[in-house]
């Protein structure tokens, strides 16, 4: 049964970074020193706990969230380790939306990275309170007050450092706490279990007094009594500087920077004290609101055992013993297992049979659920991503989730007719688990599609349909999921006047469009009230809205386009919804001929990091790529250069990079914006589609 604690000593917190910059070892020492694990390994080795799938310890890399939990200075805290390959970045959006706090992992001599970025964004979008984790400061290359810089350059935050390193890369000895005064050494035959605290070195007294003044000013910004005592020259303790901190934190205005080594042992339990003094309590969030399922009353959800049962559901996942595993989040009461709960996002209800806490691919048996758990329900059928568990008498709605829009696409067929049903299923439960896989079929071409963030990601499932459900199938070249909008403003008047199964049909429809920027659409009615029944207007818009799903020019989905409803006559005896629907289809079809329309592709945030000596060659082959140039900068003693690139020129550039650079180069890549195609690339492309070449 799950251990009872106070909520004020409970921690959901997640852990994220840019990949490689150290977090899962991270994960794996917390869960070592707090005593979960009692022997420490590597990721190099493919070991780490929360790295359990097989694709995960081949790669060295996070592929999917996993939660586990530990115990520190008496307060539980609840961990889900998220992946730092912008392929997955999904995972960690629906990590955040269900924590409460969150440590950021940047390594010492990158600092902020591309994918930290994202990551850091996504965090702020769901402003979940921040400490960081300045890693590998035993590299060579380290320079912690440039990755503190560099937080403030590229993340707008605002980071308070509560210790310093000494002796950084090879010679990295030791810490100061500014906080307690002390300079810290981690005891390498304990593999740093034992800390030896003692006074701060004569070389760097000064140093450490001035960082810590800088420190209590910052602390003193938002306690005022330390500020009054500060001023006064009273004699500040840590007890005060921590109760400053703390309140910063959970306003989401300042970030405490620890600094290590968790390779090498040093600093990790100094973030767990972080994690217990400065990252909020489920009762220290921001009131949350819900809304009743039949209306947009608002309903307040009170961290509370004895308040009504309120949970949400942020992840799928299959596993191979005991079947769907749907991971919840309860914000409010206790769920007993037996009890029905309501899901009113899918019109159901359903008994929870079974519920585990989950320790990676490991399961704990629990009895019930209470506030601020995170656990994982077993086989329940209708639960899915972004949906809300209630009791009957107590119906709520809690906001869902947003995902990002897939970018790349393959074809995908079984090899043998025994695959077909096996395929079918695979793909299924895959998109269950994962919001940002999409399946669909080509109308005009028969085939299978799928959709996903990346090529790895698009791998790593196919990996997983031949291992974990037994299908071989053949993959086809991944393909670039393009766009289609206007570029100029234009208008058409669309008559649909039939006569079906001795029934006539009429509806009489113009419609303006306009460019848009942004990816989405707008529609606007200026009609009369007396021109156009309510219903006919809501049957344009819904006409309008479907139709964008195709576009005329290769099919691909639109984007960017205003319909403004300028016109429109019915009658009485003989208009219908779908007759207005069909109008408005063939008004849109038409107009958008009127207006230039155009192919956007997308474009990609590509970052390259290489030795000097390559720089001329990367930049080159970028430029041969269709790329633009945004920026070089020195990292350590590599340079990095950031650019655009078009996404379809980026496909096995892995290995392009590899062959440039003699395997020295690595980057990274994410979604950057949709840009036009240009006029002769876009006539190329349609006429293959098309197939006229």
């Amino acid at each position: 049964m799950a251990r009872k604690i106070d909520l004020d000593k409970v921690r959901n917190i997640g852990i994220m970074a840019h990949i490689d910059a150290g977090k899962t070892t991270l994960t794996e020492r917390i869960l070592f020193y707090t005593g979960r694990i009692h022997k420490m390994v590597e990721v190099h080795e493919g070991a780490a706990t929360t790295d359990w799938m097989d694709q995960e310890r081949e790669r060295g890399i996070t592929i999917t969230s996993a939660a586990t939990s530990c115990f520190w200075l008496d307060h539980k805290i609840n961990i889900i380790d998220t992946p730092g390959h912008v392929d997955f970045t999904v995972e960690v959006e629906r990590s955040l939306r269900v924590l409460d706090g969150a440590v950021a992992v940047f390594c010492g001599v990158a600092g902020v990275e591309p994918q930290s970025e994202t990551v850091w964004r996504q965090a702020d979008k769901y402003r979940v309170p921040r400490i960081a984790f300045v890693n590998k400061m035993d590299r060579v290359g380290a320079d912690f007050e440039n990755v503190l810089q560099m937080m403030r350059d590229r993340l707008g935050a605002r980071p308070v450092p509560v210790e310093i390193p000494d002796k950084v890369e090879d010679s990295f000895e030791g810490i100061v706490d500014l906080i307690d005064n002390v300079y810290l050494t981690y005891r390498e035959e304990t593999l740093g279990a034992e800390i030896d605290r003692g006074p701060i070195p004569e070389r760097l007294a000064e140093k450490a007094a001035e960082a810590r003044r800088r420190l209590i000013e910052e602390a003193a910004d938002f306690d005022d009594a330390l500020a009054a005592k500060y001023i006064d020259g009273g004699d500040v303790t840590a007890a005060d500087i921590r109760r400053g901190l703390r309140r910063g934190t959970l306003e989401s205005a300042l970030v405490p920077v620890f600094a290590g080594s968790a390779f090498k042992n040093k600093g990790v339990q100094r973030v767990l004290d972080g994690i217990v003094n400065y990252l909020p309590s489920p009762r220290d969030l921001p009131e949350l609101v819900g809304h009743r399922p039949d209306s947009e009353e608002p309903v307040v959800i009170e961290p509370r055992d004895d308040a009504p049962f309120t949970a949400l559901a942020f992840k799928v996942q299959t596993d191979p013993y005991v079947g769907k595993l749907t991971y919840f989040r309860v914000y409010s009461g206790v769920l007993e297992v037996g009890r029905r709960f309501q899901n009113p996002v899918q019109g159901k209800k359903e008994r929870l049979a079974r519920v585990v806490a989950m320790h990676a691919d490991k399961r704990e048996e629990l009895k019930e659920v209470r506030t601020g758990d995170i656990a994982a329900a077993v086989g329940v059928k209708f639960l899915t991503t972004g949906d809300t568990l209630c009791t009957e008498e107590h119906p709520v709605l809690l906001e869902s989730m947003r995902f990002p829009t897939p970018v790349i696409s393959v074809a995908i067929e079984p090899k043998t007719k025994a695959d077909e049903d096996r395929l079918t299923e695979a793909m299924a439960k895959l998109a269950e688990e994962d919001p940002t896989f999409q399946v669909w079929t080509d109308d005009e071409t028969g085939q299978t599609l799928i959709r996903g963030m990346g090529e790895l990601h698009l791998e790593i499932l196919v990996d997983r349909m031949q291992r974990e459900f037994n299908v071989a199938a053949n993959i086809g070249r991944p393909q670039v999921t393009y766009r289609e909008t206007i570029t100029e403003p234009a208008e058409h008047r669309a008559e649909f006047i039939r006569q079906a199964a001795g029934k006539a049909q009429y509806a009489v429809v113009t419609l303006r469009l306009e460019p848009l920027s942004g990816d989405g659409f707008e529609f606007e009615s200026r009609l009369a009230d007396d021109v156009l029944p309510r219903e006919y207007v809501a049957a344009v818009e819904s006409g309008f809205t479907e139709s964008t799903d195709s576009g005329i020019l290769a099919g691909y989905p639109m984007m960017g386009i205003k319909a403004i409803l300028v016109d429109a006559a019915y009658d009485e005896d003989n208009s219908s919804e779908l007759a207005f629907k069909i109008a408005a289809s063939m008004a849109l079809r038409e107009a958008t001929l009127k207006a230039s329309p155009r192919l956007l592709e997308p474009i990609m945030d590509v970052e390259v990091v290489v030795p000097e000596e390559y720089m001329g060659d990367v930049m080159g082959d970028l430029s041969s790529k269709r790329g633009r140039i945004q920026g070089m900068t020195s990292r350590g003693n590599v340079q990095v250069i950031d650019s655009l690139v078009p996404l379809a020129e980026m496909f096995g550039y892995v290995n392009r990079l590899r062959s440039v650079t003699q395997g020295r180069g690595v980057f990274t890549m994410q979604f950057k914006e949709y840009e036009l195609l240009s006029e002769a690339l876009q006539s190329e492309l349609v006429a293959r589609i098309r197939g006229v070449v």
